[in-house]
């Protein structure tokens, strides 16, 4: 899944491609360099990220969904948590919905998906981006999450969204510690058998890695951090993800590939 932020103020590539044509220039790079889907966002969810109206958020999103919709040849995905922009998305021709607050900031958008027959990602995050990394804590990250999301997807289903149309993401980064997403990265089988749904993990670029790999107390800075961003994929989609979320497609893809072929060659074995 290649992430193309239509926004001013994510905190990877905040500006880069808010002009549409700049998107839509990008999200055809990332498919040319292997991306099978594409992400779009109108609002960031960095930590401490201030609300977008929804207006505003539609604006953004809709003329670069059109178009790579209409252009891209790969399903188009609009990364929302509004029923109003997710509904339009649709619309211009979006297919899924990926919603990092699993249908907790307005629960529409679950009817909203599921009166499309659209595809679903639930999100696991505490509270919302402006507090999710205040003094995160859990006793165990991995059960905790499970239960949100195993809850949370029976809240889908229950507003009728097809279980074939669900997927899960175990939310790395949004409230967590560096400790919490690496447990979750670690243990990511368990939860991939837990909630039954393909898993999508999105580690692309975030502060755990530059923590990780930073030296002298600093973090590596985030244009510094594909090659961690690449261990994570691996370790993610070796556990069982079906979908990782990247900034750049290429390494990804290339990774996904090696990884067939492995696999391939022990089943032949």
């Amino acid at each position: 899944m290649g992430v193309v932020n239509v926004t001013p103020d994510s905190f990877s590539d905040g500006g880069r491609w808010f002009d549409p044509g700049r998107a839509v220039a990008h999200g055809l790079e990332l498919v040319a360099d292997g991306a099978d889907l594409l992400d779009v966002g109108g609002e960031s969810t960095r930590p401490g990220a201030e609300p977008v109206p929804a207006g505003d958020e539609r604006r953004r999103v809709v003329p670069v969904i059109e178009r790579l919709a209409a252009e891209s040849g790969v399903p188009v995905s609009v990364d929302t948590t509004k029923a109003e922009v997710a509904a339009a998305a649709i619309e211009a021709g979006a297919t899924i919905v990926n919603d990092v607050s699993a249908g907790r900031l307005d629960p529409r958008i679950l009817e909203v998906v599921a009166g499309a027959g659209a595809g679903y990602v639930a999100m696991h995050m505490l509270g919302e981006p402006r507090t999710m990394q205040d003094d995160p804590r859990y006793d165990d990250v991995v059960s905790e999450v499970g239960d949100f999301l195993v809850d949370r997807l029976a809240v889908g289903r229950a507003a009728g969204i097809d279980d074939s149309s669900l997927a899960a993401d175990p939310g790395i980064g949004f409230g967590k510690t560096v400790r919490h997403n690496l447990e979750l990265l670690a243990r990511l089988h368990e939860l991939v058998a837990r909630v039954e749904v393909p898993v999508l993990v999105g580690t692309s670029r975030k502060r755990f890695i530059g923590a990780v790999l930073g030296t002298d107390g600093r973090d590596l800075p985030d244009d510094q951090r594909e090659e961690g961003t690449l261990a994570t994929v691996v370790c993610a989609l070796d556990r069982g993800a079906r979908v990782v979320r990247v900034h750049e497609t290429r390494p990804a893809a290339h990774a996904v590939q090696l990884l067939d072929a492995m696999r391939t060659t022990e089943a032949a074995a």
